[in-house]
Parts: C-alpha cells; structure tokens; sequence
C-alpha cells in the first residue's frame, strides 16, 4: 500500500497521540477532582470499559480518518476480458462461394468486423490472411479501426493450408518463428513459453489443401497455453467456384475444423449466413485474466472512520446518556 500524500501520517501520528495525552490529562485530573471531593475512583472493570470505551473508538477513528485524506492506494487483481487475438482468415478460391450470402468470405468479413467491434480496449487484436501461404496484415493492436481495416482488404485466391495459418499466427503471438520439424520429430515446445491471455480464432471452410498437419500446430498451440477458436463459413451442401475457367465443387468440413479446436480446448462454431455468422462470433470465448491495477482505498479508510464514530457516539449515549 502506498499513499498520494504520505506526510498526513506524520500528522495522523502527532495528532492521535496529542489527542490520547489530553484524554489522559483529563482523566487524571478528573480523577484528582474526584477524591478530594470525597468520592472513590470507579475500580470495577465493566464500569472502566463501560467509562473509557466510546472515547477510545472516537480517538481510533481520527487516525482512520486522517489516513484516508492521505488518498491510500493498493494493487489489487482485477479481473477482466484481456489478452491478443488473433484472426485468421481463409482467403482461397473456396472462400468465393455463395452457399452463404453474399459470399463465404464477405460473410466471414462481416462477422469479424462485428466481433472486433464487440471487443474492449483491453484486447489486442491481429489479423492473418492465409491461402497456401499465411501472411500476416495487421499485427496485433489496441487500434481496432485498424483491424477492421485489415478484415475489408482481404480478397480469395489459390489453395488453403490451416498448419500454415496457425503456426504464422502463433509466431506472431510469440515474437518468434513457429514451425513443425521437417523429420516428423516432436517439436521442442519449450522455446514457445506459455501464452494463456491469446486466442486464435479460424474463419474457413476447412477445404484443407496442403501442409503442414493442421493439428500438428494445434498441437503446438495447445503446448503453448494459446487456444484455438474455429468458425465454419460454408454448408455441408456446399457449392461451386470457378477457377481457371473450371467449375469446382466445395463443401464445408466440420469434422477438421472441430477437430482443431478441441486439440487447445477451444470450440468449433457454425453459422449459416452473414447474420448468424456474426451472433455466433460474439459467442466465442475469450479469456478472463487478471491484471494488477492501483486502487485508491480512500472511500474504505473514510467509511471505516465514519463506523468508529457513530460506534463511539452510540455507545457514549447508551451508557452515559451523552455523546462525549
């Protein structure tokens, strides 16, 4: 506990124990009064504490109270919705589509819009755009106008590969390059450190076209304490796109993307249209942290006095018959 104006307890100090030697002086002399009247001094322990109590609660306020005009301060853990997110989006051909209106990917970019505008300050916000390639267009920022900005830019081409999209937004999150042994070996996991505060959260139709293993770097994401959110854009109906002047079929995979999410403990979420889409996105879990912030305590401090005061008062009424 710290205080804005540490000097008042200097002065609460002097003042309490000026305020404790008049007490004494009045009660000696009180005493002295008493005796050479010709009345013996009360010695019996309840009458004493009866006589001396509502005073020593009057006299233990004005410290109370003297310290809360210091304005005292104390870290306290708050909680709060905190933490990096990082969005990545699926920008292949797939994602051309209208099984979902107006597109899969101008649904996508709705509905992440509506989620970045839905997140507080406290959250950092980064954006990956991912087809065979994962590159990263707005790293993660308190600025969430330029997040947005990041989601509109994206425009579908080429082929999907989901390892690459998580390992790029995990390096992000880390500061360091993230990628899967070339060998098949497990991973040295412990050069990741632990990031419990960041989420990564999936928009695609899961059409899976080219390495790494997807759930290999979940696997990593999930070693490093950083969960997966995946958000289906498509149909299990699915639809065509045209590329180089063929007429391919796509179809959502629900079964991949829940897959990747459950590996880090997070959930897959699904959505017909731009509109349940974006419902379903505010719905995604973010993590709730702590985060140690100075409180100031002076309203505490002031009630505490006010309590030894009207204590004091309500004593010395009850059993003197008067306040002091």
């Amino acid at each position: 506990m710290n205080f804005d104006h540490p000097l008042l307890l200097g002065v609460a100090v002097l003042v309490t124990a000026a305020a404790i030697a008049a007490y004494v002086a009045v009660q000696k002399r009180r005493t002295a009064a008493m005796t050479a009247a010709g009345f013996a001094p009360v010695r019996s322990r309840r009458a004493s504490l009866r006589r001396h109590m509502p005073y020593a609660l009057l006299l233990a306020a004005l410290p109370v109270l003297i310290a809360g005009l210091a304005r005292p301060q104390a870290e306290l853990a708050v909680p709060r919705v905190a933490g990096t997110v990082l969005l990545a989006f699926d920008v292949s051909n797939s994602m051309k589509a209208t099984d979902v209106a107006p597109s899969r990917l101008a649904a996508a970019q709705a509905a992440a819009a509506s989620f970045v505008d839905d997140q507080p300050d406290s959250v950092d916000v980064g954006v990956v755009v991912f087809g065979e390639q994962a590159l990263v267009t707005q790293q993660p920022t308190d600025d969430h106008g330029a997040a947005i900005a990041a989601i509109n830019r994206a425009a579908a081409s080429g082929g999907t590969s989901l390892g690459q999209a998580i390992l790029v937004a995990l390096g992000t999150i880390t500061g360091k390059p993230v990628a899967l042994p070339a060998d098949g070996a497990a991973p040295d996991t412990r050069a990741l450190g632990y990031w419990p505060s960041a989420t990564i959260v999936v928009f695609s139709d899961g059409q899976d076209t080219g390495g790494p293993d997807a759930e290999a770097a979940s696997e990593l994401a999930a070693a490093a304490g950083v969960r997966i959110q995946t958000v289906g854009v498509g149909t299990a109906k699915g639809g065509t796109v045209e590329v180089d002047g063929y007429q391919l079929a796509t179809a959502l995979d629900e079964q991949l993307l829940t897959e990747i999410a459950q590996v880090t403990g997070g959930a897959y979420h699904q959505a017909g249209d731009a509109t349940q889409l974006a419902d379903t996105t505010r719905s995604i879990d973010l993590r709730l942290t702590t985060k140690k912030e100075p409180v100031e305590l002076t309203a505490p401090f002031a009630g505490a006095a006010l309590l030894l005061l009207a204590l004091g008062a309500f004593l010395g009424t009850r059993w003197q018959g008067r306040f002091v």
